[in-house]
């Protein structure tokens, strides 16, 4: 994952509160097996509408998306994350987040920029100006800055530092890998464990790639009992 560290780009205003995220990605969507390749499907329904803020060619190169209160409720699919991301957004600026899209957001390198509604308002009247908007999210900083003005925000610490260094969760648990290693090393023999190359298996029959096995297999698989 790439590092995220500033940020600048033209912020783009989407007027709406309670955005749930079956509005930003339609759940017929879901159906993809892929983590990227999602652009064409984020507000999918609203870009069909004439007129939509994100079809107009003005702000085609919008990296920093200004929304309403509560941006992201509802489901917890990850799909909505992936579809900003893919688009190109980098920073979605609003006021209170649903507390999964959070979480998402910030384990694929969107961050999320929590201000309250007066400051969010007026970036939006800004960028909705002649003019346009541009703003810089400094992540390091924790300051939000635009043409004669910056407001600080905060994020979750541990995941804060993992966007700095360009790291998801996995690498986070890579780099303790000795310590696994050794725990795997000192534990009693007779415990079950999960076999080499189950894992990989599994997501080959996700995507088609081996045959299915039944369902006694699988769980054969699962427990590490000899076949």
């Amino acid at each position: 994952m790439e590092p995220f560290v500033e940020h600048h780009g033209r912020a783009v205003a989407l007027r709406r509160d309670d955005v749930d995220t079956d509005q930003i990605l339609p759940a017929e969507y879901c159906k993809r097996v892929t983590k990227s390749g999602y652009e064409d499907a984020l507000f999918a329904r609203w870009r069909a509408e004439d007129g939509f803020v994100l079809e107009q060619p003005r702000h085609a190169d919008a990296t920093v998306l200004l929304a309403g209160r509560d941006f992201g409720i509802g489901s917890s699919r990850e799909h909505a994350v992936w579809a900003l991301r893919d688009w190109g957004f980098r920073a979605v600026v609003a006021t209170g987040f649903g507390d999964i899209f959070r979480r998402n957001a910030l384990n694929n390198g969107l961050v999320p920029v929590d201000l309250p509604t007066p400051v969010v308002e007026e970036l939006m009247d800004l960028a909705e100006s002649a003019e346009g908007l541009r703003l810089t999210v400094d992540l390091r900083a924790g300051l939000l800055r635009r043409p004669g003005g910056e407001h600080p925000f905060t994020v979750d610490a541990r995941a804060r530092a993992r966007l700095l260094e360009g790291q998801d969760v996995i690498a986070e648990t890579l780099l303790r890998s000795g310590e696994i290693e050794a725990y795997e090393a000192g534990r009693p023999s007779w415990l079950p464990e999960i076999p080499r190359g189950a894992f990989d298996r599994a997501e080959q029959r996700l995507r088609g790639e081996a045959p299915l096995q039944t369902e006694q297999r699988l769980r054969t698989d699962a427990a590490g009992v000899s076949r």
